[in-house]
């Protein structure tokens, strides 16, 4: 189980104690507080971006924020860019899923390259697991990671653990089943490190084919049948199959897996009656999750997963960037 204990000093921690880390590339990098101290960050921005004041903020003016995407993605891509642009900072996309990368440039020429450029932050996304650790050591700025391969999405799990914090008030005793392509899934693996850390009991609920061997390492428990994994479940988050990165037979058909694993509003009444459902998205509408559910105006928190995203992301930009802009406390 990941390390819950709080240091007696907390209270008296400020500026860069209260979040030591030059990058953020992995959950498993982070306490429990310092998890916290996003979580309280975000906060801000969230209820800053509903308020109206979204376009009155420039602490990142006259910094440059690169988001290498190296794998594509929409959602992640347009929140982050969307984040920078809303704390002042010049916003540049490389989609480096069609650059020099299909010409046969390596990944430490990539890096040299992103380097040389002088960023003031850098936002990357790639399909190989570790990736994003190799760049960020070989550049001079901030590194987010924002998915790489199998590992890890950190602030995907950031922003579903704000999500659920802003429905259910906590996470001590709160019960979380993390359903489908467990396997292949780097949210999971985010979300079952981030949720297991702040005090939630996570349940892992897959078929014993798409359940990776270390879920317990990971702080869950694993279910290999979905009726037993959503009994008294406090939140219900779906993921989708990722055929992307199967390599065979993992599954019979979409059409019986979403009979024996699909969230149905049937199946949603065994869990709490005001469990929440989430997704991180895209959706397989009627493969993992019926429409029905998908779009219930109380249960759902998937749009709001999308805006917290806006507010994680905001936070963690404006965080790892404060020693550079010369905030006081930071270093």
């Amino acid at each position: 189980m990941p390390d819950i204990t709080v240091p007696s000093a907390q209270s008296d921690l400020t500026g860069r104690a209260l979040f030591p880390h030059r990058h953020l590339l992995s959950i498993a990098d982070l306490k429990p507080w310092e998890i916290r101290f996003l979580l309280d960050e975000a906060e801000h921005w969230a209820k800053s971006n509903r308020g109206g004041a979204r376009k009155h903020d420039d602490r990142l003016a006259g910094m440059t924020q690169i988001n290498a995407f190296f794998e594509n993605s929409t959602r992640t891509l347009l929140s982050f860019e969307i984040a920078g642009k809303r704390l002042g900072a010049d916003v540049v996309n490389m989609a480096a899923a069609t650059s020099s990368v299909k010409k046969g440039e390596t990944l430490i020429d990539t890096a040299m390259t992103l380097n040389a450029m002088a960023a003031d932050v850098i936002v990357i996304r790639h399909a190989s697991s570790g990736a994003v650790a190799l760049i960020a050591d070989k550049v001079d700025c901030p590194v987010l990671n924002a998915g790489d391969g199998w590992h890890q999405h950190p602030t995907q799990a950031l922003l579903d653990a704000l999500t659920i914090r802003r429905r259910k008030g906590g996470f001590e005793g709160l019960v979380v089943a993390i359903c489908g392509d467990v396997l292949h899934s780097r949210v999971a693996r985010s979300n079952m490190l981030c949720l297991a850390a702040l005090g939630a009991q996570v349940r892992a609920v897959a078929p014993p084919t798409l359940m990776p061997p270390e879920v317990e390492m990971l702080g869950a428990t694993p279910y290999s049948r979905m009726d037993e994994g959503l009994d008294g479940a406090d939140v219900v988050m779906m993921l989708r199959l990722q055929n992307e990165r199967m390599d065979g037979a993992f599954i019979p058909s979409p059409r019986e897996y979403h009979m024996l694993y699909g969230l149905t509003p049937e199946r949603l009444a065994i869990a709490k009656p005001d469990a929440l459902v989430m997704h991180p998205g895209p959706m397989n509408r009627g493969v993992e999750i019926a429409s029905v559910v998908a779009d219930h105006p109380d249960r759902s928190a998937i749009t709001e997963q999308v805006e917290m995203g806006v507010a994680i992301r905001m936070a963690c930009l404006d965080v790892l960037t404060r020693g550079a802009r010369g905030v006081e406390g930071w270093a």
